[in-house]
């Protein structure tokens, strides 16, 4: 996350935590996936377990794909630190959820 990009950067993230999780979806009902956005859905007709810190993650983290899509509805940006931190959970949960395939 650079300066003046931490929306994209953010949204970004949210797109690979959702394809990620869609792949798994994938893998287990080997058909089509939902039309969804909801990262917690994902997660449940994936069957994945994750921690309560991970699932709060996961709740927190999706206002992130609303602003990219939806930018009327737009919250105040997070602090660099914030989105740093925000970025750095979604790697480690990204590398995880890949590592499970």
């Amino acid at each position: 996350v650079t300066d003046g990009r931490v929306r994209h950067g953010l949204f970004f993230a949210h797109l690979a935590l959702e394809k990620i999780l869609k792949a798994h979806v994938c893998k287990r009902i080997g058909s089509a996936v939902p039309k969804t956005h909801d990262l917690l859905r994902l997660v449940s007709l994936a069957g994945i377990s994750l921690s309560a810190e991970q699932k709060a993650f996961l709740a927190r983290f999706g206002r992130y794909q609303i602003e990219g899509r939806y930018p009327e509805m737009l919250e105040p940006e997070p602090s660099m630190t914030i989105a740093a931190a925000e970025m750095r959970s979604a790697e480690e949960l990204l590398t995880w959820l890949t590592r499970q395939l």
